[in-house]
């Protein structure tokens, strides 16, 4: 039952919207990228970047902070929960999220965000290389360079 809760609010809070008016759903900084090309992954050094996440309850937008006009916009195909799996164990936890996608210009995004997290895994048409972009959400008030507001999160 007490997982179901926060499942609730993020229902609540997101579906009613059924498209038209983007509201703010939170913040997230960058906290990591990283190029997979072939077999090998290999961290891409990035600095802290604000992104603000909003949606209407059918798409998903995201800008980074200070560039209101280079935004993109997810479609919501799931909104029923994101498995993980626990620490240590076997077992999966349904944790309250979505999952979007996005196919501009040859690129394939996949988006997971959840209020903790959100991930973006690029697939881009014309090479085998994907990039996978890992964000935690932030304190209220998080600004672009601020790394004092990361919140430790297990990707």
């Amino acid at each position: 039952m007490k997982s179901a809760i926060p499942f609730l609010v993020l229902i609540v809070t997101i579906l009613p919207l059924q498209g038209g008016e983007f509201r703010h759903f939170a913040d997230f900084i960058l906290k990591s990228r990283t190029r997979i090309l072939g077999t090998e992954a290999k961290p891409v050094l990035t600095k802290p970047v604000v992104f603000n996440v909003s949606t209407d309850g059918v798409k998903v937008r995201i800008t980074v902070e200070g560039n209101a006009e280079g935004r993109s916009t997810f479609d919501i195909y799931r909104s029923d929960g994101i498995a993980r799996q626990l620490p240590a164990t076997t077992n999966l936890d349904i944790m309250p999220g979505l999952q979007a996608t996005s196919n501009t210009g040859g690129v394939l995004r996949h988006l997971r965000l959840t209020r903790e997290s959100m991930t973006i895994t690029t697939f881009s048409g014309r090479s085998d290389q994907t990039m996978i972009t890992y964000a935690v959400a932030s304190a209220s008030g998080a600004k672009s360079g601020d790394t004092a507001s990361l919140q430790s999160t297990n990707p």
